[in-house]
């Protein structure tokens, strides 16, 4: 059980009846844009689509994706939060932009002030993958080759920041082995090339690479998880192999500009909870390795505030480069 489950199992209130006011029953009445600051073809991309596919159903107005890479997500962030705080324009958001409050000093927003929290969607393990041609069978295997072979093994990511780049600092500084960091600009690229054999290592998410490592493509060493992953029940947790401190997840949700009426954020998350405690979507998700989370929108504020804490602590610590 990762930390947002276990944040969301304490936290889990009924939502809030739909607000009587104009704001809420009239909204929305155009369509609503939805920026995703990652690159398309991503788990973060994939289950955002399928929410704003439900959500156009629901509300009888287009919920329209835009993809803004760039900068490790701050570009698409700061479009959002500068944008008007009408709950026509909304940001996906996962752990990247919680670790840039620290990475990304200079940023010209600060997340938790100039926008407000709507609500979670998805929380999934992260797996550590090698490419076959790498000659370690287990995590043990991997830290001495890379121990033998200091600053030869290059792990990639979808940018500086990200819950991938993130991962491989954890990993680097927890074991104190020497792996070089390929960023590129979304996870796409990073998955294409672990599996061409162009970088060594890579964290991605559970749903997108177990059919790669079932297929023999890329080979699992470890999971991210509290838990094994039911998706790969074979695949140690990295704390069960040999790193004990070592914990991470990936996590989605939907952010809006600060100010954005509270009727419209409170019909948004009940509308979204609607969505995910549907049995099949539920079912269907969790088979693919990612569990829907639902919180109000304040238990959100409150998880993500101790993600940033998190996260700082973590940077600090490990003494990880800021970045201008």
């Amino acid at each position: 059980m990762t930390v947002l489950r276990l944040v969301a199992a304490l936290f889990m209130l009924a939502a809030t009846s739909p607000a009587s006011s104009a704001t809420a029953q009239d909204y929305p009445n155009r369509p609503v844009r939805i920026v995703a600051p990652f690159g398309a073809g991503g788990p973060t991309d994939v289950y955002t689509r399928i929410v704003a596919e439900e959500l156009q159903k629901a509300l009888h107005q287009p919920f329209v994706i835009e993809n803004r890479p760039g900068a490790g997500t701050t570009i698409g962030t700061e479009l959002v939060a500068q944008a008007p705080p009408d709950g026509y324009t909304l940001l996906m958001v996962s752990g990247t932009q919680c670790v840039n409050e620290t990475l990304f000093p200079h940023k010209h927003y600060k997340l938790m002030r100039d926008l407000t929290p709507v609500a979670p969607l998805i929380d999934t393990d992260l797996v550590l993958v090698v490419h076959p041609s790498v000659p370690a069978k287990t995590l043990t295997e991997l830290l001495a080759l890379a121990r033998q072979k200091p600053g030869a093994l290059n792990y990639g990511s979808s940018g500086p920041g990200s819950n991938y780049h993130m991962a491989g600092e954890l990993l680097r500084h927890l074991t104190n082995i020497n792996i070089v960091h390929v960023p590129y600009k979304g996870s796409t690229g990073a998955r294409n090339d672990i599996v061409n054999g162009n970088i060594q290592l890579l964290f991605d998410s559970v749903p997108t690479m177990a059919p790669l490592v079932k297929a023999g493509l890329v080979r699992a060493l470890g999971t991210s998880g509290l838990t094994r992953s039911p998706i790969l029940p074979d695949v140690p947790t990295l704390a069960e192999a040999g790193v004990p401190a070592f914990h991470a997840s990936l996590w989605v949700g939907f952010m809006a500009p600060a100010g954005t009426p509270q009727p419209v954020i409170e019909k948004l998350n009940a509308e979204i909870g609607k969505i995910l405690s549907r049995p099949q979507i539920k079912a269907a998700w969790e088979k693919q390795g990612a569990t829907p989370v639902i919180m109000t929108p304040a238990a959100f504020r409150a998880f993500m505030d101790a993600e940033i804490a998190r996260w700082a602590d973590i940077v600090q610590a490990n003494h990880i480069k800021m970045i201008d």
